[in-house]
């Protein structure tokens, strides 16, 4: 495949059809957000319940409101000492662990909304589409990479948002055009240059409207939760024309 850039797109046209997309996919929103919260709370629970994390955590902070602001040094060295523990390592490797399993769940939507395009019936088997073969081992090796870096750059502003943004096209890349990790931030890198704001703007619409429905109507944040895809897909569209 090959990649050219049209001209510049307009940002309300990409946001109308990242919405389309969305509306028309709300039941599959919905599977998704259930699939992905309920093993993701199922694995904080366990792992919660089985090293106290949260009631060490609880536990600091509460000595902390008992004593105030005199404690908070006293609170910051239980903090580090929890956070230090075998114990909450291993659960923070099983919640990294259950992230690396769900991301390639993202890629079905994907194959829903090419599907949609090309005016083929859609299934719910389309919604894993990211585990078929190989493509399990693909996504999640891309995913620990990604969140290999941006763990090490999270502590900082502006750097885990650059590294979201030079990303934002490397899975669908990947997946409509076979491009390797590296050969999708090169051209994600090539789009960003020349289409910086419509891009930016797209990326902080998503999210905002990604958890604005936990924050505002509550369940109806399982319908905003894979917003994003939406969004992603939209741009990669817009943006990137396929050619044999």
């Amino acid at each position: 495949m090959q990649e050219n850039y049209p001209q510049k797109p307009g940002i309300d046209f990409i946001l109308k059809q990242a919405f389309f997309y969305w509306n028309k996919t709300l039941v599959y929103q919905m599977v998704f957000s259930v699939i992905y919260l309920a093993l993701f709370s199922t694995v904080f629970l366990y792992f919660s319940g089985r090293y106290g994390i949260m009631e060490q955590l609880l536990g600091a902070m509460s000595d902390y409101m008992k004593i105030g602001p005199a404690g908070l040094e006293t609170y910051k060295n239980d903090i580090s000492a929890i956070m230090i523990s075998k114990g909450f390592q291993n659960f923070y490797l099983g919640l990294v662990g259950t992230l690396v399993f769900l991301y390639p769940l993202n890629l079905g939507f994907f194959q829903i909304f090419r599907k949609i395009d090309l005016k083929e019936n859609v299934e719910l088997r389309d919604l894993f589409a990211g585990y078929n073969g190989l493509n399990f081992f693909r996504y999640a090796s891309y995913f620990i990479f990604w969140y290999f870096l941006y763990s090490i750059i999270a502590q900082t502003l502006i750097l885990p948002i650059i590294w979201v943004m030079i990303t934002l096209f490397v899975a669908p890349l990947m997946f409509f055009q076979n491009k390797t990790i590296f050969e999708g931030i090169a051209l994600n890198w090539k789009a960003l240059k020349m289409f910086f704001i419509e891009i930016l703007v797209c990326t902080i619409v998503a999210v905002l409207f990604k958890y604005i429905g936990f924050g505002i109507f509550l369940i109806g944040g399982l319908l905003t939760f894979p917003f994003w895809n939406a969004m992603i897909y939209s741009l990669y569209k817009t943006i990137f024309t396929e050619k044999s």
